[in-house]
């Protein structure tokens, strides 16, 4: 496996991990009927709880990004030094966003999410070019 798959497969753990940390910031402070409801009307997630779930919800987003670029520096057969080390480096700036969000690090925060997502854009280009 390269060190790309390698880390995609350790950033799908982080998720499980995040979404875990966000059921235990949470349990007592969201009605559960809400949360098991329908969601028809949408629900305050309170403080910390409410932080969690976006930065969760964040990586859900920046993972299909990082799992096409992993994906396809694999599949072409372009893995190198570059590509796996963009791959750490995404990792370590998503590991880090979680406490950053959760605590309200500004303007690190948003620091970390660009050098995340520079990270997976040179994996990309170094795909094509």
């Amino acid at each position: 496996m390269t060190t790309e798959l390698t880390v995609l497969t350790l950033a799908a753990l982080l998720w499980v991990a995040q979404f875990v940390v966000y059921l235990a910031a949470g349990h007592g402070k969201i009605d559960l009927g809400l949360a098991v409801g329908p969601r028809d009307i949408p629900f305050d997630k309170p403080g910390v709880s409410g932080r969690l779930h976006r930065a969760l919800s964040n990586h859900t987003e920046g993972l299909v990004l990082f799992a096409i670029a992993a994906l396809v520096v694999t599949v072409s057969g372009q893995s190198n030094g570059l590509t796996a080390a963009c791959s750490w480096i995404y990792l370590i700036a998503r590991i880090l966003y979680v406490p950053a969000y959760a605590m309200g690090w500004t303007p690190w925060r948003t620091v970390i999410w660009i050098v995340g997502l520079l990270a997976n854009t040179v994996m990309l280009l170094a795909a094509v070019f």
